[in-house]
């Protein structure tokens, strides 16, 4: 394992909030071997000559657990969440959005949150942001000649609960629910990730950069090719025309990639 898997493995935990990792029962400390030291040699007419430094040992190789539990399943997740109380979000809710759509799709569209149509009925993208977000993929799909339904990808959010009064969500929230977020994309292992927002985005990628510098550019979540987009909602205002146009171009970046 080289060190920029480790990090990513590292980066990973501490977004769930894991400040401590505990060796597995039964895995022993090797003990270091001695290394030897430098022996001089010496000469009778000369000072003495110190050999080259031994190369020291290779250290041994860490396993580390797997990024998700083992044979997750997004049925499991939704097992663990179950009636989740774990943040303020839930003293609010009507019901918990999971996410909707092809469980081995090969694009995954990331939201910020339910609003009132979402909440309720427990399915991501169903308001006005939803339908218009429909007609994005459907109709950029269409005149590219891609055969591609909303039905074909899957559609999650970031948290899983409303917001009071559709307000951003917390950091504290977001990172709860970042951990189901991170392993409903960990089972799908789409080809690539759209996110749509600057919530999304931020929790996805760790910045504090706004959706206008990071949309339309190609990232990386866990080797997993990540674009960043506007959020349907924020085309739904008039004065944001422009905006359309290059939702719409990001779209068929994001849609030439996966699907040609």
């Amino acid at each position: 394992m080289d060190a920029d898997e480790l990090r990513r493995y590292l980066e990973f935990y501490q977004d769930l909030g894991v400040r401590t990792l505990y060796r597995a029962a039964g895995v022993k400390t090797p003990t270091p071997e001695p290394i030897a030291q430098p022996q001089a040699k010496t000469s009778p007419s000369r000072a003495p000559v110190l050999e080259a430094n031994p190369i020291p040992p290779v250290p041994p190789k860490v396993e580390l657990p797997s990024l998700a539990p083992s044979g997750d399943t997004l049925f499991k997740i939704i097992e663990d969440i179950g009636d989740c109380k774990r943040c303020r979000l839930h003293e609010g809710r009507n019901k918990i959005v999971f996410g909707v759509g092809d469980e081995q799709a090969k694009l995954v569209f990331v939201g910020e949150g339910p609003g009132a149509d979402e909440d309720a009925q427990g399915i991501p993208f169903v308001g006005r942001a939803g339908q218009l977000l429909t007609q994005m993929i459907e109709n950029t799909a269409k005149k590219e000649g891609i055969p591609l339904l909303r039905k074909d990808v899957y559609i999650c959010n970031v948290v899983k609960c409303r917001p009071p009064e559709n307000r951003k969500p917390e950091p504290d929230e977001m990172q709860v629910c970042g951990e189901f977020l991170f392993r409903q994309l960990e089972v799908i292992k789409p080809k690539a990730i759209c996110a749509l927002g600057g919530t999304a985005a931020q929790a996805l990628l760790g910045t504090k950069e706004g959706v206008m510098r990071l949309r339309g550019k190609w990232y990386k979540w866990h080797d997993m090719p990540l674009m960043v987009t506007y959020h349907p909602s924020y085309l739904l205002r008039p004065y944001n025309q422009n905006a359309k146009r290059e939702a719409w171009e990001d779209l068929k970046k994001v849609l030439h990639y996966v699907y040609d």
